[in-house]
């Protein structure tokens, strides 16, 4: 009772034996401000506690006598373990795993980053039509090591990462990137466009963020079945300028779906820097929008990343409550190989970020402070590992391609016959131009058709 407060400390200065000029100053002082301090004092207590607002569209809100306009709350912080020199910040933040499970992680990384190099060269060398790569964006890694192996993975196209670390092998990523007949998808898709469903990682497709909602749906349909699995959807920070982004997280939030969105926020979407896209607190202030948790990390520290997909599988689990997680990061290559990112923005500011924070790097400083990692073991490693991968290049180039008859299967299962009459159609226009159709590259060279 502040009343109380005031009129016990009016008497006792009042008692006082020696009261001092200090001491008469306070006692006007005391009973001047008394009755405001408390009339404002309750006035809050009245606005906060009792004049809540009823409306169903904003329960959490209180009425206030304030005229003011909110446009932005205080920045999101952004969550790390490893600073850029690969050491550990908060030892109650580091996780507790094996040395071999470290290893895999970087393993993965660094055999992601040559397979990177490779087969972005064998495009500009016209032996592959298309390709993408993952430089300065290698960490997000950590967060297929974060996951369960049946939880389901819808990609947007740079996360071949996870099919690595799921044990997509080499000669699958080859097969898919020259569309032979080893490919899984049987030559339907652009290279890069993985798919597995053994591994649980859902056919990329071209069209930007088609895969949230999709994701969304999946997560209502993994509840409904009782299943403790969680959808992972993984998109660009571009992607959040789409209307499916803005569906995905509000359908998430109210039907309390098990999904975890996983936005690589890498500085550019294709052409347009984020400065252009949003004038928000990033991607994450989205989140907290539409109700749902949220995390921003540092997108090139691993172990950042692993830590919060971890919580986050178990909110969306356990509790059914979607995540969005932000994690920042920089995008060192061109978007693809169509595009020439030093039209919008030089190469000096490219050179600064490769050389001011590499997480390949930041992570394997990590793994040599704990004695884990050496400069042998780094030597030896790459030497095996481009063998490997060059190996597999070689032989997936010398497959032929799809069946031709593929063209006109899975989609039916008893082809109706528009479908058979396409097919007949095909095989007259090839007996009657056969230069024009080098059967010699088909498997069974359109002897089955």
């Amino acid at each position: 009772n502040n009343d109380f407060f005031y009129k016990n400390m009016v008497t006792l200065l009042r008692n006082a034996a020696l009261c001092s000029l200090w001491q008469k100053i306070a006692l006007s002082t005391i009973n001047r401000r008394a009755l405001t301090t408390t009339s404002k004092l309750f006035k809050n207590i009245h606005d906060i506690h009792e004049e809540k607002v009823s409306y169903p569209g904003a329960t959490e809100s209180h009425f206030t006598s304030e005229l003011k306009f909110i446009q932005s709350i205080a920045p999101i912080p952004t969550y790390r373990v490893m600073d850029r020199h690969g050491r550990i910040l908060d030892p109650t933040q580091e996780p507790q795993v094996s040395k071999e499970f470290s290893v895999k992680i970087y393993k993965d990384m660094v055999t992601l980053n040559i397979l990177d190099f490779i087969l972005y060269e064998a495009q500009r060398q016209g032996r592959i039509s298309f390709y993408m790569t993952n430089y300065g964006e290698e960490a997000y890694i950590g967060s297929a090591a974060g996951l369960d192996s049946q939880d389901v993975i819808f990609g947007q196209y740079r996360e071949s990462g996870v099919l690595l670390y799921r044990g997509f092998t080499l000669d699958n990523f080859m097969n898919q990137c020259y569309s032979n007949e080893k490919d899984i998808g049987k030559g339907r898709q652009m290279p890069v466009h993985y798919g597995s469903k053994e591994l649980n990682f859902q056919t990329i497709s071209s069209p930007i963020a088609t895969q949230l909602p999709q994701a969304s749906g999946a997560a209502y349909a993994l509840k409904r079945a009782g299943k403790k699995n969680c959808i992972m959807c993984y998109f660009g920070e571009g992607a959040a300028s789409e209307g499916d982004f803005h569906a995905a997280l509000n359908i998430a939030a109210t039907m309390k779906c098990p999904v975890i969105f996983f936005c690589r926020n890498n500085g550019f979407a294709i052409s347009t820097p984020a400065l252009e896209q949003y004038k928000g607190d990033g991607i994450a202030s989205r989140g907290i929008g539409y109700g749902i948790d949220t995390i921003r990390v540092d997108g090139n520290d691993v172990w950042a990343i692993y830590n919060a997909t971890k919580a986050a599988r178990q909110l969306t689990v356990e509790e059914h409550r979607p995540v969005l997680i932000e994690a920042m990061t920089y995008r060192v290559s061109h978007h693809s190989t169509s595009d020439d990112s030093f039209a919008y923005r030089s190469k000096k500011e490219v050179e600064y970020w490769k050389q001011l924070d590499n997480p390949i790097v930041r992570f394997r400083k990590w793994l040599e402070d704990k004695d884990w990692w050496n400069e042998h073991e780094e030597n030896s490693f790459r030497t095996s590992i481009r063998k490997e991968i060059l190996n597999a290049f070689s032989k997936a180039e010398k497959l032929s391609k799809p069946s031709i008859t593929d063209l006109f299967n899975d989609v039916y299962d008893c082809p109706p016959q528009n479908i058979i009459d396409q097919r007949k159609k095909l095989k007259t226009l090839i007996e009657k131009y056969p230069e024009h159709y080098p059967l010699k590259n088909y498997k069974n060279e359109g002897k089955d058709l």
